[in-house]
């Protein structure tokens, strides 16, 4: 079984942060997916669905951000769901706004949430890296991340996350480079040029 877990903070006053892209993701593979109605279980908001014809779970921790791991270790233990069967998503400052990334594992670049699931978990769970840019000021982070996105990002935030919800299938798979590869291709698909008349054509277009 699939855990899907989105990384954000709890309530209406951080909804629309760049912080809460997480939360963001998930719902809308929830939402595209039909997935069951969410409970709150584990410390936090929980649906079921499938994915692929398989049984997918989707968490929303409600701890707050810095300890989002005490919500995803608790239902990973209840269902008995290892660790490579984890697929976090979550804002990244070291990407620009709307890249994506998938990793597994690896460095969690003072990430409050990803710090608190290694805590918890473990660090091999596997992350969808969702890009909101830097400030470009160590001393602007903060603000950054918890400030709502600009109405200018929804020209790439909402093409994105209607990406990530059509290619969520891949993801049961555990193929995670595929699930990337169709969303670069539905965001960007490769431009088809008319083929070039043959000869014949071109000569009785001209008569």
């Amino acid at each position: 079984m699939l855990l899907l877990v989105g990384l954000g903070n709890p309530g209406n006053k951080y909804a629309d942060n760049r912080h809460n892209i997480g939360f963001m993701a998930v719902d809308d593979i929830v939402r595209r997916h039909g997935f069951a109605p969410e409970r709150r279980r584990f410390q936090g908001l929980i649906s079921e669905g499938k994915l692929g014809g398989q049984k997918v779970l989707a968490l929303k921790p409600q701890t707050f951000m810095n300890e989002s791991g005490r919500s995803v270790s608790e239902a990973a233990r209840f269902f008995k769901i290892d660790t490579d069967n984890i697929v976090v998503f979550h804002d990244e400052l070291d990407l620009e706004p709307g890249k994506l990334r998938v990793k597994k594992g690896g460095g969690l670049a003072g990430h409050n949430g990803l710090k608190s699931l290694a805590a918890h978990v473990g660090k091999d769970f596997r992350r969808i890296r969702l890009g909101i840019g830097h400030p470009g000021d160590k001393a602007r982070v903060l603000n950054h991340v918890l400030r709502d996105f600009p109405k200018a990002d929804d020209k790439w935030l909402d093409p994105l996350l209607d990406a990530m919800a059509e290619a969520a299938p891949l993801l049961v798979r555990n193929d995670d480079a595929a699930f990337a590869s169709k969303i670069a291709l539905i965001l960007k698909p490769p431009v088809h040029k008319p083929a070039p008349k043959s000869k014949v054509e071109n000569d009785q277009s001209t008569t």
